[in-house]
């Protein structure tokens, strides 16, 4: 075992033992792309690490488990989340991943073990980390970036190495204000699948493979778009419902989508998860803002406005709807039980609505996934030829 560290930018570091590919010295740190430097977030599930993994919306990010151990019971493809990606892009979307304990056990036939997986796909891991004391400090005092780095000699970072990586950090960029979706999502228009009504075209914009097995799974027919499509084509597909997708980032960066979502209102049915909850709020004329430390795990309770009830759902995300910028006409219709901030939004008279949680989930809790039977319903009733106003909250 090789030991690594775990650098934040305020200059608090945390030892390690290395795991999966090997952490970057201090001077390759400066040679051009590499892995293991991004935004720290934490995670409090305490299963589906592989999900984590090829999880899109983790572009960009290192991914802290508070869940004390890892690795059990392996990884397998089939349980990836990366969506439909072009041929040649990675499967693993986050920078590195931060745990208490790596399992070194076996582990089923047909999977191959967490170290392997992040080996194959060129991601550092650092394990042996005290991972309670790093998320106090996360939650205490908000999100940062952070670094994983090996000593070049020894199991100490020397004083030229130590500069080497703060002027690592002042080349890495902010989250706030960062487009990532480059790195993500598909590069060209395809039918997905599944059944034959309603049309949905799904704008892809880091989207999660299970949001598509979902809509199918309800019948509707599905096409998916990059995030660069315009409303033209979007609108070319003859879709009864237009849904754009979870990714990585910055919203309020993402301006020619907004632009796109804000056409598109009141031509066709709009729905959003994630950050396409996000970039619909924008395109209403709300306001998004960065959270302190973000909702990352599938545990967060969720409260249905309209009904009062409460939902446990998976959530990632680290910015927010700004509630006291939205329209007199959009309504919230989730919010976060524990600090009370905006969930999902419907409108008044539009059929557009979205959720901030993940009613996707996988690979888990389920208890939001009728959510995709209110989108196929309301797409549905719009081929039928009956109204499509949403029931006000």
């Amino acid at each position: 075992m090789s030991i690594c560290f775990l650098v934040l930018e305020d200059g608090e570091v945390f030892n390690g033992v290395a795991f999966g590919a090997s952490a970057p010295s201090a001077d390759e740190l400066g040679r051009g792309e590499v892995a293991g430097r991004g935004e720290i977030v934490f995670n409090t599930a305490m299963s589906g690490y592989h999900e984590m993994l090829t999880d899109p919306s983790y572009a960009g990010q290192i991914v802290v488990l508070t869940s004390p151990h890892a690795g059990n019971y392996g990884c397998e493809d089939a349980w990836s989340e990366r969506g439909p990606d072009d041929p040649g892009m990675g499967e693993i979307k986050l920078s590195g991943l931060v745990v208490r304990s790596c399992s070194s056990g076996s582990v089923p036939r047909g999977r191959i073990t967490l170290d392997a997986f992040l080996k194959k796909h060129g991601i550092p891991g650092i394990a042996d980390v005290d991972t309670r004391s790093l998320t106090i400090r996360l939650r205490e005092k908000g999100s940062c970036n952070g670094l994983i780095v090996a000593p070049s000699a020894g199991d100490a970072l020397s004083e030229e190495e130590i500069r080497s990586v703060q002027s690592a950090f002042r080349r890495l960029p902010s989250m706030e204000g960062a487009n990532l979706l480059s790195s993500v999502g598909t590069r060209t228009a395809f039918p997905a699948c599944f059944g034959k009504f309603p049309r949905f075209t799904v704008v892809d914009c880091g989207v999660k493979s299970n949001i598509l097995r979902e809509l199918g799974a309800r019948g509707a027919a599905v096409t998916v778009l990059p995030w660069t499509a315009s409303s033209e084509d979007v609108l070319s597909t003859t879709p009864d419902g237009v849904l754009f997708s979870n990714g990585p980032g910055d919203p309020a960066a993402l301006v020619s989508v907004v632009a796109t979502i804000r056409t598109l209102i009141g031509a066709v049915p709009v729905f959003g998860i994630c950050l396409g909850h996000q970039m619909i709020a924008l395109a209403l004329g709300g306001l998004t803002r960065k959270m302190k430390f973000g909702h990352h795990g599938c545990n967060h309770p969720v409260r249905d406005e309209r009904t009062g009830k409460v939902q446990v759902t998976s959530q990632n995300h680290g910015f927010e709807v700004d509630e006291r910028s939205l329209p007199p006409d959009v309504a919230v219709w989730f919010r976060n039980a524990n600090d009370g901030s905006v969930e999902g939004l419907i409108h008044g008279r539009l059929p557009v609505m979205s959720c901030q949680f993940h009613p996707e989930a996988a690979p888990g809790p389920h208890d939001s996934s009728w959510i995709f039977d209110e989108f196929v319903g309301i797409a549905s009733r719009r081929k039928e030829g009956s109204s499509c106003l949403l029931e006000t909250i």
